[in-house]
């Protein structure tokens, strides 16, 4: 009697064991599946991002020839320019943390949460 007793605990124990590395395994799973969101979700951004910034310093290029031919030299239309984004760049500064840290972090998290 003590020894079907105790062939049940023993059982009992193995069966737990196994529940429990299969919770591990799920959750390490679960946050694949998640990383890999997160990551493909990001590089597919930086991608759009990069081609966008490809064309932005191309037309600013033109820009900058274009403005450089209204003043007279080429050289200006560069300086004007960078004069341009000199104060964009302040202003970004200022407002980074709103602009990007803070919906940069949302985005991350709802990722995660999703």
């Amino acid at each position: 009697m003590e020894n079907k007793i105790s062939d049940r605990i023993e059982s009992l124990f193995e069966r737990a064991g196994e529940y429990a590395e299969t919770k591990i395994d799920l959750y390490k799973l679960k946050a694949v599946d998640k990383l890999s969101d997160v990551l493909s979700s990001l590089i597919s951004r930086i991608i759009v991002l990069l081609i966008f910034v490809m064309f932005i310093f191309i037309i600013n290029i033109g820009i900058a020839l274009l403005l450089g031919e209204i003043l007279g030299k080429s050289c200006y239309g560069f300086f004007a320019l960078a004069g341009f984004y000199l104060i964009i760049g302040i202003i970004f500064i200022y407002m980074r943390k709103k602009w990007f840290k803070y919906p940069i972090a949302d985005m991350m998290i709802q990722q995660f949460l999703k």
